[in-house]
This record gives structure tokens, C-alpha cells and sequence, in this order.
């Protein structure tokens, strides 16, 4: 008997799905111990990471959107 997928809410939390359909999160390593990184390391860190595409599938069936 087939059963529906339950939403993993950890990542549906952390994940956001782009009108194109690539899946952006935030970039871990900003949280603490920046004191040491460089201007640049900091601010290349502030922008969003995206999925691979290989990946894209199994992430949405987890986000209960596929």
C-alpha cells in the first residue's frame, strides 16, 4: 500500500524553492568564531547557497513539494 512522504520540517525550515526551481539555503560557517576570517571570507559567506541540480529532486520530496 502506498503512503505518502511526511515533510522533513528541518529542512523545509532551512530551504526556500526559487520560481525557476533550484532550492537556495543559507551559507553555514557565519554563526561564530569569524574573529580570525578575512573581510572577504565574511562577505563572500553572507550570500545564499544553492542545491545541485542532482540533488534538487531528493530535497523537494523531503520539503513535501514534490
Amino acid at each position: 500500500m502506498a503512503r505518502k512522504n511526511k515533510t522533513n520540517k528541518s529542512i523545509s525550515k532551512r530551504m526556500k524553492r526559487t520560481g525557476t526551481g533550484q532550492i537556495k539555503h543559507g551559507t553555514p560557517g557565519r554563526r561564530h568564531l569569524n574573529a580570525h576570517m578575512t573581510g572577504k571570507r565574511k562577505r563572500q559567506l553572507r550570500r545564499q547557497g544553492l542545491v545541485p541540480k542532482a540533488l534538487v529532486k531528493k530535497f523537494l520530496i523531503a520539503m513535501g513539494a514534490y
